[in-house]
């Protein structure tokens, strides 16, 4: 029973606490509420208060606004008055210029139409004089016009013959000076060696019965010697000696260098033939080597290609006209720094242009061409500087100088070839040159007699004075010169002098 009662009070208790704890819920909510509402009420009534505020600014605001825009009308209104009133003053000076030119062009007509009265009269005038004139002179205009005009154009032939004369010889006389100096200081600074040799082509022989082993049994050796090198070997009655002939310099000396060797040696049979010559081709091989790099390594000349420096060595073995031209290659190049230093050209250039300038020379018996359009395509081809080719090619006028380095390369290479002693030509040559020269100055209209003089360096030539004059002289000089340079080979240069003498004879009786 007590049990039953704790039991029932038990459940009682749980129920009135668990009223009593929703109705404090509910206390609590209900004022949760009540604060809510407030505080809605104060945000609404801020926010009103706020709006109010921004709605007093904003007509504020516009207010002004609008009355900074009646001002700059206003303001505005005034300008374009001012500007209409400058327009109305501008139109009215425009319309009183306007009539102020009318009346000045009236003007004008007026003088023009009393200007073209009195050239009207003027030409009248003049026509009566010119048939007058006709008249007392009996000639007519076109009479007068050529005889005058004929006066006039003998008498300026004459005043531009002196004038040109005067003038080519001050410009020759301080050219002269001037060019001797430079060459004379570069000639003594130079003071080279005189270079001249031909390419040894005859090998000496300790005996005449050394010819029979060269000859060989049936000839065997000679034909295997020329076919490894070749060349053509002449065994004629030249005691002691055999000749070698080749129009290639290197094969020439590597057959000198071969047949020497087999001489020394006295074993001559096919196969030892073979090897020698296998070694004198290596030998001439590292020669050339060596004598490119040694031209370059001389002169200055740095960054050439081994194809260049090759080529160049070759030279060693070619000469022009008895002049070794690799030695004239090396004294090119100093003359042509020299000259360029005196006359503040680029020094490295001109001497790299006089080095190569002859380079086609060590290939123009292998390929079509003229040794200095060779030179030039085969330095173009290894990447040599552009100024450098142009010196090659036209340092005989095949094309058209560049720079002034190519002038200097064209004189140092005429300096070097006609020095005394530095060259020699054949008499069957020579006198085919001097006949030459004689020819083509006899060609020309009005030449009476030409003389070549000076061992074939000048050509002096008697023209007739009634069909050549003054000026006439001067453009035939030129043009034999140009002639001579067109259609000859020849070391050094040629003076061209034309003669032209008047005589006046007359007998006292």
């Amino acid at each position: 029973m007590e049990i039953i009662l704790l039991i029932v009070g038990l459940i009682l208790g749980i129920g009135v606490g668990a009223a009593g704890f929703y109705y404090y819920q509910y206390l609590q909510g209900t004022n949760l509420r009540i604060r809510a509402e407030q505080e809605a009420s104060r945000i609404v009534s801020q926010a009103n208060d706020e709006a109010r505020e921004i709605i007093h600014s904003a007509e504020n605001r516009a207010k002004a606004t609008l009355d900074e825009a009646e001002q700059v009308t206003l303001r505005r209104r005034r300008e374009l008055d001012k500007e209409d009133e400058r327009l109305q003053r501008r139109r009215e000076d425009l319309d009183k210029r306007y009539e102020r030119l009318e009346q000045r062009e009236q003007n004008l007509n007026k003088r023009q139409s009393r200007l073209d009265k009195q050239q009207n009269e003027l030409a009248k005038k003049q026509e009566q004089q010119l048939a007058e004139l006709e008249r007392i002179s009996q000639m007519t205009v076109d009479e007068a016009r050529e005889e005058l005009l004929a006066a006039v154009e003998t008498e300026a032939r004459n005043d531009m013959a002196r004038i040109i004369r005067q003038v080519e010889a001050e410009a020759r006389e301080e050219a002269d000076k001037r060019a001797r100096d430079v060459i004379a200081l570069a000639v003594q600074r130079l003071a080279s060696e005189h270079v001249s040799e031909i390419a040894v082509s005859v090998v000496p022989l300790p005996n005449d019965d050394m010819k029979g082993r060269i000859i060989g049994r049936n000839g065997r050796n000679i034909r295997a010697f020329e076919l490894a090198t070749g060349v053509d070997v002449i065994v004629d009655d030249t005691p002691e000696a055999v000749t070698i002939s080749s129009f290639d310099p290197v094969r020439r000396e590597v057959a000198k260098r071969s047949m020497s060797k087999l001489v020394t040696d006295g074993r001559i049979h096919p196969a030892r033939i073979e090897k020698l010559v296998e070694d004198a081709q290596i030998e001439v091989e590292q020669t050339i080597r060596e004598e490119g790099e040694r031209a370059a390594y001389e002169t200055g000349v740095h960054g050439l290609h081994p194809e260049i420096l090759k080529l160049l060595g070759r030279l060693r073995f070619r000469t022009s006209y008895g002049q070794n031209q690799h030695a004239h290659a090396i004294e090119t190049a100093h003359i042509a720094g020299m000259i360029a230093a005196e006359l503040g050209a680029d020094v490295d250039l001109a001497k790299a242009g006089g080095l190569l300038h002859d380079l086609g020379k060590a290939i123009d018996h292998e390929v079509e061409g003229t040794h200095a359009i060779l030179g030039a395509e085969y330095a173009k081809r290894y990447g040599v500087n552009e100024k450098v080719v142009n010196c090659i090619a036209s340092h005989h006028h095949e094309v058209e100088q560049e720079c002034v380095e190519a002038y200097i390369v064209e004189a140092a290479d005429a300096i070097s070839g006609a020095r005394p002693g530095a060259r020699r030509e054949s008499l069957e040559t020579y006198i085919k040159r001097v006949k030459t020269l004689e020819e083509i100055a006899t060609s020309f209209e009005g030449v009476e007699q030409s003389y070549a003089l000076q061992a074939g360096r000048e050509v002096r030539i008697i023209v007739r004075p009634d069909s050549v004059d003054d000026l006439s002289a001067l453009q035939l000089s030129r043009d034999i010169a140009r002639k001579i340079e067109s259609t000859m080979q020849y070391p050094g240069q040629i003076k061209v002098q034309v003669i032209r003498e008047t005589r006046a004879i007359e007998y006292a009786k």
